[in-house]
Parts: C-alpha cells; sequence; structure tokens
C-alpha cells in the first residue's frame, strides 16, 4: 500500500471508530472492528483497555442520549491522525476537541489521547473555533 493510501485509510478508520462509538452509541463492535491488539488509552477519565473503553461509552450513550461529534478536519501523519471535532453533550456543553490515534500498520486503533475546550457563548475574537 502507498504512503498516500495508508494515510487515507487510517483518516478513514480513526472517524468511522469515532463515529460508530459516539454517534451512533456501539463501542463494542467499534473496538471489534476498528482497533489492534491493544487499546491504550491516555484520557484520565477513561480506564484503559478495550473493556473500559466499551464500559465508558456504553454510559455515555445512557446518560447522554442524542450526543454527538461531528468532523471538523482531519489530519494524518506516519501511523496517527488528528481529528478536530465539535462535541454536543445534550444537557451539558458543546466541546472543541482534538483527538489523537495511533493506528498500527494494519489500520487499527491501538492508542487515544484527546484535549476538550468548551465552547464559549462569546469570544474576545469573531474568527470561530472551527
Amino acid at each position: 500500500m502507498t504512503n498516500d493510501h495508508a494515510l487515507e485509510r487510517n483518516k478513514r478508520n480513526a472517524r468511522d471508530f469515532y463515529d460508530l462509538m459516539f454517534n451512533r452509541c456501539r463501542p463494542r463492535e467499534a473496538i471489534e472492528r476498528y482497533a489492534g491488539s491493544v487499546y491504550i488509552q491516555h484520557n484520565p477519565d477513561v480506564a484503559d483497555g478495550k473493556e473500559a473503553f466499551i464500559e465508558y461509552f456504553e454510559r455515555m450513550a445512557a446518560e447522554y442520549p442524542g450526543k454527538r461529534v461531528e468532523f471538523k478536519r482531519a489530519l494524518a501523519e506516519g501511523n496517527h491522525v488528528v481529528l478536530h471535532c465539535r462535541q454536543a453533550w445534550p444537557g451539558d456543553h458543546d466541546y472543541a476537541g482534538i483527538d489523537i490515534f495511533r493506528l498500527d500498520d494494519d489500520g487499527k486503533v491501538v492508542e487515544h489521547w484527546d484535549v476538550l475546550q468548551v465552547i464559549p457563548e462569546q469570544a474576545a475574537n469573531d474568527n470561530g473555533m472551527f
């Protein structure tokens, strides 16, 4: 597979993984279809590993029905994909998020980092967060 094809595959797999677990509320299927042999988690609110990921996002689906993520951009370099996202959590805030995924050589997600920022009602500039 050429490097360009691998980068596009990785971006597609990261988006499809995130969409399936977050928007479609099927984290177990997301792990089964898109995760590699391990799943290393760096978010301090989510325990490490595949089962912990599934349990967390099943709980989030129950607690925040209708939660949504919208992908604004995807960047890929080597085995890493960065997704710039808008997250909507009904009854809570909307967030601007950066999710970083490391994928293995087969295009499977094996590691995740993220940072989130509440989208403010007012900003000091007119540029927007996206």
